[in-house]
C-alpha cells in the first residue's frame, strides 16, 4: 500500500510541510527531510524549483530562484534522494510543475520516483483530462498518487470529477490566491471548508495556502484531514537556518 494511503488512515489530523529542494543551500535537502520527520511531521512535500511558477507567492518564488542559482536540477534532486528511504519512513511527495517532468521524460521521471521511494506528485499545471488521457497509466504503473487541487472557485461538478479521479487526498487550496498571501481565515474560507466537508467526498482533503501557525492549522483541520505549511516554513528557514526546525514544528501543534 502507498505510504500516503496508510498515513491517511491514521486517526489524527495530519501536518504536511513543504520546502524547496536545494534551499537555503544546495545540499540541505536530505537534512531538512530527516529533521522534519524527527519532529513529528506526517508528510513532506519536496518542491522541485522551476523558473516560471504559476501558483507560488513571493516567498516560494524567491526560494526557487535561489535553489536554481545554487545549481538544483531534477537530476541532482534524484541523486540527493537516492538513499532517503534508509532514514525516512513518512510519505514523500514531489511538488512542482509539469515542464521539468516533461523535459526529463514522464515515464523516466515516474520510474525514478518509484526507485527512490517517492509516494506521490502534485503538479498544479497538469490538467485532469490530460492526466487521464495520457499519463494516468504511467503513474499507476510506478505506484504514484497524483494529487489534484481544488479552490473555492472550483465547481461542484469539477470537484466530483477530481474526487473520482483521485486515490489519495485532495489538495484544498484555501483561497483564490498564490501561496503565502493570507494572514488567517475569515468567514469566506470557513464557509468553503464546510461546503466541501458537506459533499462527503471519498478522498480526504488537506488544506494548503495560508496555514502558518497553530491557529490557522486548527482552523484548516476543523473539517479537513490535515493542513500544509509552505511559505511560513521557508520564511523560518531563511531567518533561522536549518538547525532549529524543532522550534518551528512546536509552534504548530
Amino acid at each position: 500500500m502507498n505510504r500516503i494511503t496508510t498515513k491517511l488512515e491514521e486517526g489524527k489530523k495530519l501536518l504536511s510541510i513543504y520546502f524547496t529542494a536545494g534551499y537555503p543551500a544546495l545540499n540541505d535537502t536530505v537534512k531538512i527531510i530527516q529533521d522534519i520527520e524527527k519532529n513529528g511531521v506526517d508528510m513532506i512535500e519536496i518542491g522541485l524549483p522551476f523558473s516560471d511558477p504559476l501558483a507560488d507567492g513571493p516567498t516560494i518564488q524567491e526560494s526557487s530562484t535561489a535553489a536554481l542559482k545554487n545549481g538544483m536540477t531534477t537530476e541532482i534532486l534524484f541523486k540527493q534522494l537516492k538513499d532517503i528511504r534508509k532514514s525516512v519512513s513518512i510519505p514523500l511527495i514531489i511538488m512542482g510543475y509539469f515542464n521539468p517532468m516533461l523535459q526529463y521524460g514522464v515515464e523516466a521521471f515516474c520510474k525514478k520516483c518509484q526507485e527512490i521511494g517517492i509516494d506521490g506528485l502534485i503538479l498544479p499545471d497538469l490538467p485532469l483530462d490530460v492526466y487521464q488521457d495520457e499519463y494516468e497509466a504511467i503513474f499507476k504503473k510506478y505506484g504514484l498518487i497524483n494529487v489534484f487541487l481544488i479552490t473555492p472557485q472550483t465547481s461542484n461538478t469539477r470537484i466530483r470529477q477530481i474526487d473520482d479521479a483521485s486515490n489519495g487526498f485532495i489538495y484544498m487550496v484555501s483561497s483564490a490566491s498564490v501561496t503565502g498571501s493570507k494572514s488567517g481565515f475569515g468567514q469566506e474560507q470557513e464557509s468553503y471548508f464546510e461546503r466541501i466537508a458537506a459533499m462527503n467526498l471519498k478522498n480526504p482533503q488537506i488544506v494548503g495556502f495560508g496555514i502558518k501557525d497553530e491557529e490557522t492549522f486548527q482552523q484548516a483541520t476543523k473539517t479537513a484531514k490535515g493542513a500544509i505549511i509552505g511559505s511560513a516554513f521557508i520564511k523560518y528557514l531563511t531567518a533561522n537556518g536549518t538547525d532549529k526546525i524543532a522550534e518551528f514544528t512546536k509552534l504548530i501543534r
